[in-house]
């Protein structure tokens, strides 16, 4: 046997090489990437030929948070599935490196790669404030300093190295260069850009308003120098001699504040939607909060309505973050309208307000559940294929893929040796929709052969990872009468019997012979017509009548017995042999029936003792003691084979209904009523039948009760909504009618 060397030759050079490299692959990609960019040939550099990544499932698995690369699965190439942003992934620090592990089956290995998020200039400088007041003396000497808070970048490298320009000034660059005199100019307003060092550079600025304080360095100075005036001699005192003028450009005037200015709110980054389940301190949005006025009048206080599950956290003088405070859950609040509140501490105070927009995006947090975790679902046998059955739902509150469900049935095996049944999966008998959740049935259902059919729906949703919820289906097959009765070779209890039953398609025909004796009593029983039916419930109740002779015959059938015996004592007028021909009823709609004929000889009591005796040394394979077969000694063993089978499973059928009556019947004894064993409704009294064994099934029963006193030996329990059952027919074996059928608490749903 050759074997083929190349596959396990590769695998050992790629064993090889991962030793010497540490078992590891690094690449390297820029922040921002678009979605769908490569960023490596893995399968080519883990060693993998074409068509071998989609044949062993090469995959990705991501260390902590959701990686934003995933594997191609046809040519296995590592792509960009989602923005990548180096800041949020790891601020300032550097470098940025993902650490991911790469599953190969078949067989089953892991590697260990790492992708290394490189920064790219995508945010600008940032000052604390938009704006920044500051108050020089006029005889600030030049070459005064006076320090300003610088800007900052959330990028790294040279791509956050900053530098600073002013806006021309004659009296201001980063240094003071000439004497200030409030008296030319008494506010200075200029611009100081911070540019970082990418490329392109991105800026970010700041206004600084210099207010200049005056200080005394002018003297008064009069209007003129001389002043002349002439005043006569007789001028009283206190007469006004001259108005005189004197101005100083420092006669100081101070001017006290009014609150005139409401607080003013922006929004300088906003950051949304926000995923269901970002932790708290996840930052929404940057705020800046000014206020024009001064001292009181112009200190600002911020809060936030409402107040969950976001707050405002103070980071530098006039500028806030608003942060997540608590959990969210989008499919309880899918979106938050968040407003920002300023109020100023003047009097009366000023105030304004800044609405902020957050939606909620949505995280597969929540499996398809179904409304119920068991379905009952009656269906009748002998259904068409490719009928609906019922229609299941299972509910998912996420939205999009995360919430839209698709269904499939469990794989389940169905029967097995303790059934009966071979064992088949439970696909194979049903199947449902993957949208709608229509449950409908593959093949025809045979309730002889299933009665219950059990298996698991699963409710699978399309999140990544996908969720997913089961649901139980009982599927309960209700009978149909599609079984005609079946013949068994009689029983004894005359002074002989036989038989020989041939079966066909529909009802059932055969040939039996029984022996009786001249001068029987009225009642003797000379025969019993034994035959079952497949079916359950009222499909199985059977009912024997004498279909010929008519009239005053000589023999009569019980009606749910089947034991045939003299109707009065047999005289010699009724000549050597009675042909009687007995037809076998089911209850079902419509009822199948079987004919048996029976022949009786009548002969002397003697004769019926010896042919009774050479009938049970002759032939073991007849159960009845003293048959004889007529002919077809083959068919007769073959049909008493079968018999047996039947005989036992009859046999443990009653004995089985005998038990339960007995401790029915004890119940019944301690009860001030019937005993109701389940089931709303009337109590309607079931009782045994007076005769014989009777067929049953066990799983439509839904209610029994026994009253006082009935001391019979068999049980009956049927399936309900059936039409009551006609009037016997007229003759001898009228006599015998039994009453009618018990009837049930519970039922069974119609179709």
């Amino acid at each position: 046997m050759g074997v083929c060397w190349g596959p396990v030759l590769r695998v050992l050079v790629l064993q090889a090489a991962w030793a010497l490299s540490g078992g590891q692959v690094r690449y390297s990609v820029p922040e921002e990437a678009k979605a769908g960019t490569v960023v490596g040939r893995l399968a080519q550099d883990l060693g993998l030929e074409a068509g071998e990544p989609e044949a062993r499932r090469l995959r990705l698995v991501a260390q902590g948070r959701r990686a934003s690369v995933e594997v191609s699965g046809a040519s296995g190439a590592l792509v960009v599935s989602s923005r990548l942003d180096r800041e949020e992934l790891c601020g300032k620090s550097a470098p940025c490196a993902l650490r991911l592990e790469v599953l190969v089956e078949r067989p089953l290995r892991v590697f260990h790669v790492e992708l290394e998020v490189t920064d790219i200039n995508d945010n600008a400088p940032l000052f604390p404030a938009a704006r920044k007041n500051l108050s020089l003396s006029e005889n600030s000497p030049p070459g005064s300093r006076f320090p300003l808070e610088g800007a900052s970048d959330a990028d790294i490298g040279a791509n956050a190295q900053l530098s600073y320009t002013l806006s021309p000034s004659e009296h201001f660059s980063l240094d003071v260069q000439r004497t200030l005199d409030r008296e030319t100019m008494a506010v200075h307003r200029l611009v100081v850009t911070a540019s970082d060092g990418g490329r392109p550079a991105l800026t970010g600025t700041v206004e600084l308003v210099i207010s200049v304080l005056d200080a005394n360095d002018n003297a008064p100075q009069f209007n003129q120098s001389v002043y002349k005036v002439q005043l006569p001699e007789s001028a009283a005192e206190g007469t006004l001699v001259v108005r005189v003028n004197a101005t100083d450009p420092d006669v100081v005037v101070e001017v006290l504040d009014v609150n005139d200015n409401a607080p003013e709110v922006w929004v300088t980054s906003l950051s949304v939607p926000v995923p269901e389940d970002a932790a708290a301190g996840t930052v929404v949005a940057l705020l800046s909060v000014s206020d024009r006025d001064s001292g009181a009048n112009g200190r600002v206080r911020c809060a936030v309505w409402p107040a969950s599950p976001f707050g405002l956290v103070a980071t530098f003088a006039g500028s806030y973050s608003l942060v997540l405070r608590e959990a969210l859950d989008r499919e309880r609040v899918s979106e938050y309208e968040v407003e920002v509140r300023a109020e100023d501490g003047g009097s009366p105070p000023l105030r304004a307000s800044r609405g902020v927009r957050v939606p909620v995006s949505d995280v597969n947090d929540n499996a398809p559940s179904f409304a119920q975790a068991v379905y009952t679902v009656l269906a009748r046998e002998n259904n068409a294929a490719g009928a609906e059955l019922a229609r299941l739902w299972a509910r998912d509150p996420d939205e999009a893929g995360n919430g839209r469900v698709s269904y499939s049935v469990a794989e389940g095996v169905v029967g097995g040796a303790s059934s009966g049944v071979a064992r088949r999966p439970a696909s194979s008998y049903v199947s449902v929709d993957a949208e709608s959740g229509r449950l409908w049935a593959l093949q025809p259902l045979d309730y002889e052969e299933l009665q219950v059919l059990q298996f698991e729906v699963r409710a699978v949703d399309a999140g990544e990872p996908p969720l997913c919820g089961n649901a139980t289906v009982q599927l309960f097959v209700v009978d149909e009468n599609d079984n005609a009765p079946a013949l068994l070779p009689l029983a004894g209890g005359g002074p002989g019997v036989g038989a020989a039953v041939s079966a066909a398609s529909g009802p059932v025909s055969g040939a039996l012979w029984a022996w009786a004796a001249w001068g029987a009593p009225a009642g003797q029983v000379v025969a019993k017509i034994r035959a079952v039916d497949a079916d359950s419930g009222y499909n199985a109740w059977l009912r024997y009548e004498l279909w010929e002779p008519r009239g005053k015959g000589p023999f009569r059938v019980g009606l749910y017995s089947g034991e045939v015996s003299t109707a009065r004592a047999l005289e010699e007028a009724d000549g050597p042999r009675q042909r009687l021909v007995i037809v076998v009823r089911d209850h079902g709609e419509p009822a199948r029936s079987a004919t048996a004929t029976l022949s009786v000889s009548l002969v002397e009591g003697a004769e019926a003792a010896l042919a009774a005796a050479g009938s049970s040394s002759s032939s073991s394979s007849l159960s009845g003691a003293g048959l004889r077969p007529a002919e077809g000694g083959a068919s007769a063993a073959s049909a008493a084979s079968a018999t047996n089978v039947w005989l036992v499973v009859a046999i443990c059928a009653v004995s089985s209904l005998f038990l339960l009556a007995v401790v029915l019947y004890g119940a019944s004894r301690w009860a001030p009523r019937a005993a109701v064993l389940s089931g709303p409704g009337p109590a309607t009294l079931v009782c045994a039948s007076e005769v014989g064994s009777w067929s049953y099934s066990q799983r439509q029963s839904r209610s029994l009760c026994v009253a006082d006193g009935a001391g019979k030996s068999d049980l009956m329990v049927f399936s309900p909504n059936f039409p009551p059952l006609p009037p016997p027919p007229p003759g001898p074996a009228a006599k015998e009618t039994q009453p009618e059928p018990p009837a049930l608490l519970d039922t069974v749903g119609q179709f």
